[in-house]
């Protein structure tokens, strides 16, 4: 995994390195846009920036929530216009993140609009949210509402870890684990509403 990673990781970087701000606003667009960029590196190395005077921490989680909500309108728009079918054929094409989009489906179905301000602060969740919310053609204005407060809290919290961590922030194993354990958490939460949902909806057809 760390042989995998480590490119990614570099270009990342690299990204932020040469675009500043602008860098972190591209970088988490294209993760909210439903592409497989991890959050938990952009941002911490965008609070490390930070911490070094290059700009604010502030400054940081709005590039990075106003990237979240052009990235996001971009996947809303492609579940609005071109409705379950087409984003089913999409991801089968692309050959991953069908796991992904079926966790975020049943999370909106499961708390509706309440679903894009709560999944904003889930990993694995908030970077597919906004293809069920754009099917089930959810009330733009509080999409993105839901979708900046929730996506501002998220990357102002990673920024601050890593302006606290500071150099050290991609090679603290305490730091590396915990995003793990998070990761397992939130897929097991939401397997386990999926599951109650199902049940529920069974036992009330029955």
């Amino acid at each position: 995994m760390e042989a995998l990673l480590a490119p990614l990781v570099a270009g990342l970087i690299a990204v932020m390195s040469a675009g500043g701000l602008a860098g972190v606003a591209i970088l988490m667009g294209l993760e909210s846009a439903c592409l497989p960029l991890p959050s938990e590196i952009i941002m911490p190395f965008a609070g490390y920036v930070a911490s070094q005077g290059q700009y604010s921490l502030l400054a940081a989680a709005l590039a990075g929530a106003i990237g979240c909500n052009l990235g996001s309108h971009l996947a809303y728009e492609v579940g609005a216009r071109g409705g379950r079918p087409f984003v089913e054929r999409l991801i089968a094409r692309a050959r991953w993140g069908a796991k992904e989009l079926a966790l975020s489906d049943r999370f909106f179905a499961r708390y509706g609009s309440l679903a894009i301000f709560i999944g904003r602060l889930l990993p694995v969740v908030r970077t597919f949210l906004s293809l069920p919310a754009g099917i089930a053609r959810m009330n733009l204005w509080h999409f993105h509402l839901y979708t900046f407060t929730g996506s501002f809290l998220w990357c102002y919290a990673l920024a601050w870890l890593g302006a606290s961590l500071g150099e050290h922030w991609n090679d603290t194993p305490w730091v590396k684990t915990a995003f793990h354990v998070a990761d397992a958490l939130v897929i097991l939460a939401v397997l386990a509403s999926a599951i109650w949902f199902w049940r529920s909806r069974r036992r009330s057809r029955a």
